[in-house]
């Protein structure tokens, strides 16, 4: 089967070689202190794998700032040691547990596609997605029980980013059921954040727990 596997597009490599000449060897101590010193990011950020979402960019992050892991939707499941495979929790445990954070976010975005799946799967509208195999539609059965908060919604739209923020705070919720990291944010030494991107317009809201709604940063 891996005789399948082929080289590199041009583009790709083309591109490569002229951040190598540019890119890297004008900051070529940084990787090599990068490399040697280890990573220490003080934040870890949870983001949807949507290519418009440039966490760094948003930010204004270099490499090494953040420990980055991304998903559909960015949803975090529930705690569950059962002994499966868990890639999201993995994620969580090693930049908690081992690299040791301060900082949690979570970051939504407008016009996910993970969110619209769920929500025609809410309404019936994607069989597809009901499918035991569909690893998406298993995937997003994370959020589907939140529907009900936004089921009354008549604006598509409306409807559609207020489940996209819903998704932030269902994945904040469930951050809070990993016992190790619930230890740590009672202690002051981890602090959570739910963040949603507006992609076109460039926003950037914050979730107020004290409020249960986002507010402009």
């Amino acid at each position: 089967m891996l005789d399948r596997v082929k080289p590199l597009p041009n583009y790709l490599v083309q591109r490569y070689h002229g951040w190598k000449a540019t890119g890297y060897a004008d900051n070529k101590t940084w990787y090599r202190r990068l490399a040697s010193d280890g990573q220490h990011p003080r934040a870890m950020v949870i983001s949807c794998c949507d290519s418009r979402v440039h966490v760094t960019s948003i930010f204004g992050a270099d490499q090494g700032e953040f420990f980055i892991h991304r998903n559909i939707a960015n949803l975090v499941p529930p705690y569950e040691p059962d002994g499966d495979h868990h890639g999201t929790s993995a994620a969580v445990e090693y930049a908690v547990r081992v690299l040791k954070v301060s900082n949690l976010m979570i970051l939504g975005h407008s016009n996910c596609g993970g969110i619209k799946g769920c929500i025609d799967m809410c309404k019936g509208h994607a069989p597809e997605l009901e499918a035991k195999d569909s690893f998406v539609g298993r995937w997003m059965d994370i959020l589907r029980p939140r529907f009900e908060v936004v089921a009354d919604m008549q604006d598509t739209e409306e409807q559609t980013r207020a489940f996209e923020k819903e998704a932030v705070v269902t994945s904040l919720e469930n951050l809070m059921t990993f016992p190790w990291l619930a230890s740590k944010v009672e202690e002051g030494t981890l602090s959570l954040h739910g963040l949603w991107t507006d992609i076109g317009e460039g926003g950037l809201e914050h979730y107020n727990p004290e409020t249960g709604k986002f507010h402009v940063v």
